[in-house]
């Protein structure tokens, strides 16, 4: 995993900080892992299908439900707090009045009111891999991430573009999966893999023949014959190296300018131009990518906090999404906007929201999904889940499902040889969106 660090985001209540970063998906490069991940491609066959890919932004901290997706408007003002409800394009679907722009796209969007699942700890390894957390029970090696998986099961994307992400430093990894899907760290030895390093073509060239002659010494010892065909892989591997493909991407001083300028801020807010980032990475091949975005652990002042991030996340997402639209890409790409758990229904002492597993918010768009919707619902105070309640695992089954993995089919052996399904019995995808 290549992650790219912004701006500080300060810390969270567990005294842990936080950066913004975009993580792109990518393979831990030391030793056979790309030519692994490249072989395991080539064995799958290419599709003729346009590629799938999921935009997750990860809002770290827990955002506030009710301030965002589920504004009380009839509950007392220490529930309701201090924002209010408008329309969108999409008649009885109502969102917070700092959405403008996203609640005149509704049709292209969804909230889900009612996520059920999660733990109360600032931790994203729920989020990746739909389990209640890393203390838990694990099968042996320990559960996959959803971005291990899918490089595991679909391989790399094409114009040699690395496939698969992590979250933060706390994310869960590739589990049983092993090393070869492995992210990288923020400042890790992987993100090197990715260019050249100041090594020109000619010393690449140089190790590329020292390596070649390595192999055609091991091929001549080895017996059992394990070594043919290694000099395919290794080559298409030394083709995703010197490819500048995705640095194209990371550059957004190659973006149209008109189209950057849909992602500036005012001053003072936050930047969204890794969500720009975020769409470039997945034109260039990525699979899954993910940004963290934010702080949101608002113990206190959280509505001074709000008033300026949500702006700030109004215009990266309608950004994101009308330029998907435009390029015809929005039913390729799904798009997944959530935090760790939701907020107290009651507003605190210092006008804040403590942490609330019971339930909390989840935005979805694209994906080929059925938009335009608003599903489950909480009561009266957004405490509980008083309609449809929609378990973390369903929203993984869905962005699985979107890119062509079927959760009920689909199974990975352990390292204990045991095969393990993506999610548990009877948590397929989200019937209302496909």
């Amino acid at each position: 995993m290549l992650k790219i660090n912004a701006d500080q985001t300060g810390a969270h209540c567990d005294g842990l900080s936080r950066r913004n970063f975009l993580q792109i998906g990518s393979l831990a490069m030391g030793g056979m892992a790309l030519p692994q991940l490249l072989r395991a491609e080539a064995a799958a066959g290419s599709s003729a299908q346009r590629q799938k890919s999921v935009i997750m932004i990860y809002l770290p901290g827990g955002p506030s439900h009710q301030d965002m997706w589920d504004i009380k408007e009839g509950a007392p003002l220490e529930y309701r707090g201090e924002f209010n409800a408008i329309n969108t394009n999409v008649a009885g679907a109502r969102i917070c009045e700092h959405f403008p722009r996203l609640a005149k796209m509704w049709n292209h969007c969804v909230a889900i009111r009612s996520t059920v699942g999660q733990p109360g700890t600032h931790n994203s390894f729920h989020l990746m891999t739909g389990r209640p957390g890393p203390r838990g029970p694990q099968p042996s090696g320990g559960w996959p991430g959803i971005g291990s998986v899918i490089a595991k099961v679909q391989g790399g994307g094409p114009n040699g573009t690395p496939p698969f992400i992590g979250f933060d430093r706390r994310a869960q990894g590739p589990g049983f999966l092993g090393t070869p899907y492995k992210p990288f760290s923020p400042s890790g030895k992987g993100r090197q893999d990715l260019t050249l390093n100041g090594v020109t073509t000619d010393r690449l060239g140089d190790r590329r023949a020292l390596l070649n002659s390595f192999d055609g010494f091991r091929r001549d010892v080895d017996n059992r014959k394990q070594m043919v065909g290694l000099d395919k892989f290794n080559e298409q591997a030394f083709g995703v190296i010197t490819s500048n493909r995705l640095l194209h991407a990371l550059d957004l001083k190659k973006e149209d300018p008109k189209r950057l300028a849909k992602y500036e801020v005012p001053r003072g807010y936050r930047s969204v131009d890794s969500f720009c980032t975020a769409r470039r990475v997945v034109e260039a091949g990525a699979r899954f990518v993910t940004l963290s975005w934010g702080g949101w652990d608002t113990h206190g002042s959280n509505f001074i906090t709000f008033r300026k991030q949500l702006p700030a996340l109004d215009i990266g997402l309608s950004a994101l999404i009308s330029d998907l639209a435009e390029d015809g890409r929005l039913d390729d790409v799904s798009i997944v906007v959530w935090g760790e758990f939701g907020r107290t229904p009651r507003v605190n002492g210092r006008a804040g929201r403590d942490h609330w597993p019971r339930v909390m918010g989840t935005f979805l768009a694209g994906g080929g999904m059925r938009t335009g919707q608003i599903i489950g619902a909480t009561d009266r105070t957004g405490g509980e889940a008083a309609a449809r309640p929609v378990h973390i695992q369903e929203v993984l089954a869905t962005l699985y499902h979107n890119v062509g993995i079927n959760v009920a089919r689909t199974q990975l052996s352990d390292l204990n040889g045991r095969p393990q399904f993506l999610t548990d019995a009877g948590r397929g995808p989200i019937k209302e969106l496909i």
